[in-house]
């Protein structure tokens, strides 16, 4: 495909949107249905909006939003006046945000009612040219410099064409910029181009009919690759602000939802809820779960109660889906009874290598990599960390696993020192170089637990300051008041000393081990 003949992502849903302006396409989380079309017409007119306004190719428009119908439709506005998309995620603290704010050069902020509060905090902290709400301004105040959001650009779009704004989208221009862990101050940036993230759309719908799409967890992260895909397909989405156990079983009945996505601890709440066998869960034809380990004990009890609809995925940021494992492949098992994450997706060459680069055979463990169209185009200002991990269209991933004879993969551990929690990815490194301005620590090593479900939990051993005695509590508000809740540790373990390995590092493993 050219660049004169490409159409981006955002253009081929408003396309699909209004060429069947009639149907349902989204149902808020206060319950209000939105056609297509009104949805279409709005977001072509906050396009236009926005390019009026300045955003364009190479302007960032971050969105501090939640999981609302203003919220998507900036998604695809700010991608069709040309901008790159960044989104602050929910659990990071104001400074972190901050952080991100001015690393990604932010040109425009936009702020939903959703995160109106969480906005009072950031705007003191950000030096932004432009910042507007995306809907009434809920205070009734309008003033930025009192740390409020600026203008409803929504209203102020109604007067504009409902038609795209006049600009080509190339394949080589910047979709997004995606934030996870990263071992200095801020979060690394992933740097996602237009053309990559286009080819997920070519992946033909398995589904018989249009999904019903609930979006229980964060837009900003997965979730909103699947309403994306969704409302492409000509089906349509049901927002939940967040993720409660009760609250998706009931929308699952009630709306009659055929898909959704969930990260394997989302899924044991699910099956531990009273409500859950009285639930109809017969309109489900796709429960996607990935993000990090799950448990063969819990998924097996999950394909009991939810029926053979589970759909696991094992993918990156950096790379976005890798593999993926069918309702009816669940039956792979490896060393331990550990289940599959599935064979690679059609155009993702897949490699297990030893350190020294070579290929490994069926059943050795090595490090995963990855080649195909939708790896990252680096770490945005980064050129150091990229030229770690990208060597000739390659992606080291860090995670280490090894392949059966039929092509499935299997994930045993990881290389990089990471957490996986719910929210995101947590680097000790910056939870450790935090906690040593604590006055009551004087050393301390920050490692994850996976307890007996594969769900992992911060931990930090801690060699207290003379005098003090740290106690949970006062550590994980500290971290929290900088880092934001998921970074906080779940458990706290006073040492006399922090055991070393013979290279002179942390001995996390022996701590794990010791104090687990």
């Amino acid at each position: 495909m050219n660049q004169q003949e490409f159409v981006s992502a955002p253009e081929l849903i408003l396309r699909a949107l209004a060429a069947d302006p009639a149907r349902r396409a989204l149902t808020t989380a206060d319950g209000e249905d939105i056609t297509a079309g009104d949805f279409a017409a709005a977001t072509y007119r906050l396009a236009r909006e926005l390019a009026d306004r300045g955003a364009a190719r190479g302007v960032t428009v971050t969105l501090l939003t939640g999981n609302t119908a203003e919220a998507l439709s900036a998604r695809y506005a700010a991608s069709l006046a040309g901008a790159r998309l960044v989104s602050l995620y929910d659990g990071m603290s104001a400074p972190t945000m901050a952080e991100i704010v001015a690393s990604v050069d932010t040109g425009i902020l936009l702020v939903d009612a959703e995160r109106q509060a969480v906005e009072a905090e950031l705007v003191p902290l950000i030096d932004v040219p432009t910042v507007l709400s995306l809907g009434p301004v809920t205070d009734g105040s309008d003033t930025v410099g009192e740390g409020t959001v600026g203008e409803d650009v929504i209203a102020a779009s109604a007067g504009q064409p409902v038609e795209p704004p006049a600009v080509q989208i190339r394949p080589d221009d910047d979709w997004g910029i995606r934030h996870t862990g990263g071992t200095t101050g801020i979060p690394k940036g992933i740097r996602s181009l237009h053309g990559p993230y286009r080819s997920v759309f070519d992946v033909p719908y398995a589904g018989s009919a249009p999904p019903r799409y609930l979006a229980c967890t964060s837009l900003a992260h997965l979730a909103g690759v699947f309403t994306d895909l969704a409302l492409y397909h000509g089906g349509s989405v049901v927002l939940q602000r967040g993720f409660d156990a009760g609250d998706v079983l009931a929308a699952i009945e009630r709306e009659r939802i055929t898909d959704t996505w969930v990260l394997p601890p989302l899924l044991y709440q699910l099956l531990d809820h009273p409500a859950i066998a009285a639930t109809d869960l017969s309109s489900l034809a796709r429960v996607s779960y990935g993000g990090c380990a799950a448990s063969p004990t819990r998924v097996r009890e999950a394909l009991k109660v939810f029926g053979p609809v589970l759909v696991s995925g094992y993918g990156q940021s950096e790379a976005q889906n890798i593999c993926i494992l069918g309702p009816h492949e669940h039956d792979r098992v490896g060393h331990g009874g550990q289940i599959s994450v599935g064979r690679p997706l059609p155009g993702v060459e897949l490699a297990v290598r030893a350190a020294d680069g070579t290929e490994l055979p069926v059943g050795e463990q090595g490090e995963i990599h990855v080649r195909s169209a939708t790896v990252m185009a680096g770490y945005w200002k980064r050129p150091d960390l990229t030229a770690e991990v990208l060597h000739d269209g390659w992606l080291n991933t860090g995670d280490i696993g090894y392949l059966d004879e039929d092509g499935y993969l299997y994930l045993a551990d990881r290389l990089r020192d990471v957490i996986i929690v719910v929210g995101g990815h947590v680097y000790p490194s910056e939870v450790e170089d935090l906690l040593l301005t604590h006055p009551a620590i004087a050393q301390c090593a920050v490692f994850g637990v996976r307890d007996q479900e594969e769900v992992e939990h911060v931990h930090v051993a801690v060699v207290a300051a003379p005098g003090h005695r740290p106690e949970l509590a006062e550590v994980r508000e500290f971290v929290t008041a900088r880092k934001g809740r998921m970074y906080a540790p779940e458990a706290l373990h006073l040492v006399p000393e922090i055991p070393l390995t013979a290279v002179g590092k942390p001995d996390k493993k022996r701590l794990r081990d010791a104090l687990a």
